[in-house]
């Protein structure tokens, strides 16, 4: 199980985010991570392990280097998250919390002849 936290504000938005994210932390117990994008600097993003050492313990020194008015953070069981999509729609940050529990019979509906891509 995992948990996420998204913040959007007119002003600097890390210190929610920041909180936001570690209220969550009781849901996940391996990785962590929080992304920011500034429109001067755009994005920056954190990801740590956090296994043996609480979210707010790995993340108060990223904090200080962040800045940003928009901003998601995600509490993962499983993958080192958010990530950074470059694409031809332009480039975003993405988080995800769940489970798919077919994802192999929509990996073969997926690209059963479509062009399509699919990240795992």
């Amino acid at each position: 199980m995992g948990g996420f936290f998204g913040t959007v504000l007119k002003e600097d938005c890390v210190f929610d985010l920041f909180y936001g994210t570690d209220y969550h932390s009781h849901l996940g117990t391996r990785r962590a991570g929080m992304v920011v994008y500034d429109q001067k600097n755009g994005f920056n993003r954190a990801i740590h392990n956090i296994e043996n050492s609480p979210f707010r313990t790995k993340f108060t020194n990223d904090v200080q280097d962040m800045a940003g008015n928009m901003g998601i953070g995600c509490i993962s069981d499983y993958d080192p998250q958010p990530l950074i999509v470059r694409s031809h729609h332009g480039t975003y940050a993405i988080c995800c919390v769940g489970r798919i529990n077919n994802s192999d019979e929509l990996l073969d509906e997926i690209f059963g002849g479509s062009q399509s891509h699919f990240l795992k």
